[in-house]
């Protein structure tokens, strides 16, 4: 019988040739970062279909590049709906990344797509494919979509091609995690019943963390749904950028000025110009320190706990960077704020913990530190960094830590002195604004990342040193990264590159410091403890003393 109505056209379905696995790469949303990362992509292909081809294997890209955007990148979740129509279902498939990427341009054919998965990147400090690697893996892990994954510096070594030798015969790769253990059972002392009763008093008594948009750049790792965050006592107070924008809209000139010059008169420095395009401007500095004034009046109007400024994409079309004022706001001290009749200092003496790029998971992490390091009377100024790049130095693998600015001047040698503001890359904000930069002071630290695996929330905890370089070294790894963003030289303890790169699930990482190894190792005991009152799943990675 003919249906009277018009029936959608079933697509013929397509098989994949044998020795044969397919090629995507998701690029970013803005068009000047895809087109400039155009040729390390295509190097970056060129070399996994040479490892490919000495295995006997054939690699296709499943889009070509398009003259007319100048790359070959998938850049919207509608042109990857479009992409994996072409894909065969059960074709191995390899998602390459040499440049940072929007993750949910993928995940909608990653979700359903049954061949094996291959996430690859390069290890380069230049073009940050790893750290978009990262990010995707993340997602990919959140979703519970199986994958294997790897990297390499050049595509030459040994680690990578096993690996890849391994994923075309087994479809699969597997990496060391033997790094990673349960939380034993914690030994009792003040530590413990401190986080366990810290724990217990947010489960009582709530916190709300403020998000001004969620979904930044893509990263669906990054949001936490309710039915996760809210048995941790953990409440959103959902918020628009545009109401953030309409804030700074009513500070006063003069109040812009007075941040700037208390920033000034403790010894910060500001690179400044007059190329609204090229440099960084007066006007650039007086909008930041307007939406430094307005994100804590608007935390104070709903009583937040901490807040997450998205800025890209949406804010970055209409005002500069957050940064200057999210690493103010992550700071002890900092420029006095009043409610808006004047009568009263905003979040005094006290950080207002702020997690970058809205991202979720470390919106938790933040508020539990912050609430351990207060009690235990340490600085709770901390921070989210991009796991950037590495190199060796001497006998150690020394990362490099960087975010776009947004670092508390504690966590920098010097404090303020040691900070300067140097104008935004232009490619990726386009209305400038001034970062913090300075180098990250030597000392210990505890850092964690909390995510989603297995449809829970689970926290990889451990231990680190920031260490000094010579500033021949630091300068070189600046030009080789973003000279204009803060930066810390971290050596993991007891974890290698290749197993962190291996287990981590985020682009971020969280970090925090204690005065000595002995109190990071209280610390950091407090900290699990009182994460896991809250009923996450905590991880010990590498070398931990409980």
């Amino acid at each position: 019988m003919t249906s009277p109505y018009r029936r959608p056209v079933a697509r013929p379905e397509r098989s994949a040739a044998p020795r044969t696995a397919y090629l995507i790469a998701s690029g970013d949303l803005r068009l000047a970062a895809n087109v400039a990362g155009w040729p390390a992509q295509e190097a970056l292909e060129k070399a996994v279909a040479s490892a490919f081809g000495d295995l006997g294997w054939t690699v296709v890209r499943a889009n070509e590049a398009d003259p007319a955007k100048g790359h070959g990148f998938i850049d919207s979740q509608r042109m990857g709906l479009e992409v994996f129509k072409t894909i065969p279902a059960d074709a191995p498939l390899i998602v390459a990344e040499a440049v940072w990427q929007y993750s949910h341009h993928v995940l909608a054919g990653l979700r359903t797509h049954e061949g094996p998965i291959l996430t690859v990147a390069n290890f380069d400090g230049t073009w940050p494919g790893l750290v978009g690697l990262l990010g995707l893996n993340a997602g990919l892990t959140k979703m519970g979509r199986p994958y294997s994954t790897i990297w390499s510096v050049d595509f030459t070594d040994r680690y990578f091609l096993d690996g890849i030798a391994s994923w075309v015969q087994a479809g699969h790769i597997d990496h060391d995690a033997s790094h990673v253990r349960p939380l034993p059972p914690l030994p009792p002392g003040p530590e413990a019943e401190l986080g366990v009763a810290l724990a217990e008093e947010l489960l009582r008594d709530k916190a709300i963390i403020g998000v001004f948009d969620e979904g930044c750049m893509g990263m669906y790792n990054a949001i936490i749904d309710d039915e996760l965050l809210n048995p941790l006592g953990i409440y959103k107070e959902r918020l628009s950028q545009s109401a953030l924008y309409a804030e700074m809209l009513k500070v006063p000139d003069t109040e812009a000025t007075a941040v700037r010059d208390w920033l000034a008169a403790a010894g910060m420095r500001f690179a400044t110009g007059t190329d609204e395009a090229t440099e960084l401007t007066d006007r650039q500095l007086r909008e930041q320190c307007k939406m430094y004034v307005a994100a804590l009046r608007i935390a104070d109007d709903f009583g937040l706990d901490a807040v997450g400024i998205q800025y890209q994409q949406g804010l970055k079309d209409l005002t500069p960077a957050s940064d200057l004022p999210e690493g103010l706001l992550n700071n002890v001290v900092r420029p006095p704020v009043t409610s808006r009749d004047g009568t009263r200092v905003l979040y005094d003496d006290a950080p207002l913990p702020h997690f970058n790029e809205a991202d979720e998971g470390v919106a938790a992490d933040a508020l539990v530190t912050n609430r351990v390091w207060t009690a235990m009377g340490l600085d709770p100024a901390t921070t989210l960094h991009d796991v950037r790049w590495g190199e060796r130095y001497g006998d150690d693998f020394v990362w490099v830590y960087e975010i776009s600015g947004s670092v508390p001047p504690s966590h920098l040698k010097g404090g303020y002195t040691g900070a300067v503001s140097l104008r935004q890359n232009p490619m990726y904000f386009p209305a400038g604004g001034g970062t913090i930069k300075g180098v990250s002071r030597p000392g210990e630290i505890v850092w964690s990342r909390l995510y989603i695996a297995e449809a829970r929330l689970q926290l990889d905890i451990g231990r680190a040193s920031v260490v000094e370089l010579p500033e021949e070294e630091t300068e070189r790894r600046w030009a080789a990264t973003n000279p204009e963003w803060p930066i810390a030289h971290v050596v993991h303890h007891g974890v290698t590159r290749d197993q962190f790169m291996a287990r981590h699930k985020a682009n971020h990482v969280q970090i925090a410091y204690a005065p000595d190894a002995a109190t990071a190792d209280k610390a950091l005991l407090a900290k699990a403890a009182f994460f896991h009152r809250l009923g996450v799943e905590v991880h010990l990675c590498g070398d931990v003393n409980l």
